[in-house]
């Protein structure tokens, strides 16, 4: 090998070598694992094990539920019921809202307790809740965010929205405020405030994840179901607590949940505030709900709809029929119009258009978009009540059945014959309760073990299915316990 072969063989020689040194270093050496923060021009992202300062760290706007939390907590209160003679046991919600409420039951007929949640809408000490927290209750306790206890009354409820008022003797109470549930977004953040399984004061986070949902829990002709559905956690015991915005302003009241086992199972369901405010009102300014309808018979628009009866939209409510001489009839809507919009609201289902209508009272007006015959037409409607006119409908202060007139018991006889409620007779005509020889002045404080405070109570019993034989107990003015039984 030449001089100059054995040079370059040398040089090749150290290169490989410098080269193999290196690789082997880095192979075998341990790696420094560097965190850097992904920054930019607008916010900064960092990775989970980042450690930041806490006293410069900032939560994002609209991630931050401390303010919504201390603002609405104040104002969500615990209740409790107390029921006696098996009273709950006949509500026709027992067995739905068994879970839900929260309570425990006694079996054998004898008093049971029930737990829920309320809030205070006013500083003077009145509170919403849901109707069967409280139905049939016996007793209510009210139990504020900072311990005080009340015993509570009944100002007014309403089956058909699942919504009551009560009113404590307080002032200057933390009140709510209220927000705005039309204007909430699907996604839109929301807290639930609640006490499930009685822990106290729970707050819970989650979005809005549909609104106007129709869940088929309650009954009656005229029930309002236009529920905000959440997947914010409520359990047993929240129910009729609140729901709120990132301002904690009041959304909804917590009503049902989704679930095959009682517990939370991803979806909760809220009466919108809209709705609340509107019965709530009704409740203290008349002790009955101003029932505003338009005279129509309707059902969702869907492609099977749209289909039958060749229509060219997939939304919307469609009128099946016209209640002649009713505020559709008179704003000249006709069979086969499908509804789309409540004064400029867009309607998209049945439950969309009952909310839209439930806010109104008898004698308001609405402007009614629809289409017929594929052709956009407005119409304006004067909504009207249950007996078709515009009139108040009052609280009834009396109530017939078989002949027989019942007014509630007044408050001196109640003193007088240390009795907490009951129903009277005022007056007796021909008819089943004269043929078992009661008489009129009768006080019936109970049916079948089911306590009778007042009308309401009386009412709803007689609205029920029952057997064809009663029981009735009771008290006359000069105090003598008599019973009857009655054949319906």
């Amino acid at each position: 090998m030449s001089k100059r072969n054995l040079i370059m063989a040398m040089v090749f020689s150290s290169l490989f070598g410098g080269i193999v040194a290196v690789v082997g270093y880095n192979l075998i050496s341990p790696k420094e694992r560097i965190i850097q923060q992904a920054t930019g021009e607008a916010n900064p992202v960092s990775l989970t094990n980042y450690v930041f300062d806490s006293a410069d760290f900032i939560v994002p706007e609209g991630l931050n539920f401390v303010f919504a939390a201390k603002n609405a907590t104040p104002s969500v209160v615990h209740i409790r019921t107390q029921y006696t003679d098996g009273s709950r046991a006949n509500s026709p919600f027992n067995e739905f809202f068994r879970d839900y409420f929260g309570e425990r039951y006694d079996r054998r007929g004898g008093p049971s307790r029930g737990a829920g949640s309320g809030v205070v809408i006013s500083p003077d000490g009145y509170i919403v809740t849901n109707n069967h927290v409280i139905e049939n209750a016996d007793e209510i306790e009210i139990v504020l965010n900072d311990n005080r206890s009340y015993q509570a009354k009944v100002i007014g409820a309403d089956e058909d929205t699942d919504l009551a008022v009560l009113k404590i003797d307080e002032e200057n109470l933390t009140a709510v405020k209220y927000g705005d549930s039309d204007d909430i977004n699907i996604g839109e953040w929301v807290l639930a405030i609640g006490n499930p399984y009685e822990f106290r004061s729970t707050v819970t986070a989650g979005i809005v994840s549909a609104k106007g949902r129709n869940i088929n829990i309650l009954a009656g002709d005229y029930k309002i179901e236009s529920f905000i559905q959440t997947d914010a956690a409520v359990n047993p015991g929240n129910s009729g607590g609140a729901l709120v915005n990132l301002n904690g302003e009041l959304v909804g009241i917590n009503t049902a949940i989704a679930s095959p086992s009682g517990a939370f199972a991803g979806y909760s369901f809220a009466v919108p505030v809209s709705l609340v405010k509107k019965v709530v009102s009704d409740l203290v300014e008349y002790g009955a709900v101003q029932r505003a309808l338009l005279g129509i018979r309707i059902f969702d628009v869907n492609a099977q709809v749209a289909e039958q009866f060749d229509l060219d939209i997939l939304k919307g409510v469609y009128i099946n029929d016209v209640v002649s001489g009713g505020a559709a009839s008179k704003a000249g809507l006709e069979d086969g119009d499908v509804i789309v919009a409540i004064d400029d609201r867009s309607v998209n289902n049945v439950a969309q258009l009952q909310e839209q209508i439930a806010i109104k009272r008898p004698g308001d007006q609405v402007k009614v978009k629809f289409i017929r015959n594929g052709r956009e037409k407005v119409a304006i409607a004067k909504l009207r009540n249950e007996s078709n006119t515009t009139e108040v409908v009052e609280l009834a202060a009396d109530y017939r059945i078989e002949g027989a007139t019942f007014v509630d018991v007044s408050d001196a006889l109640k003193d007088q014959l240390g009795i907490d409620g009951g129903v009277q007779i005022k007056e007796l005509g021909p008819g089943k309760w004269r043929e078992v020889r009661m008489k009129e002045g009768f006080i019936i404080t109970g049916i079948d073990n089911e306590k009778i405070r007042n009308i309401r109570d009386l009412e709803n019993y007689f609205k029920r299915p029952r057997a064809d034989g009663i029981l009735i107990e009771g008290v006359y003015p000069d105090g003598s316990k008599a019973h009857y039984g009655l054949g319906l």
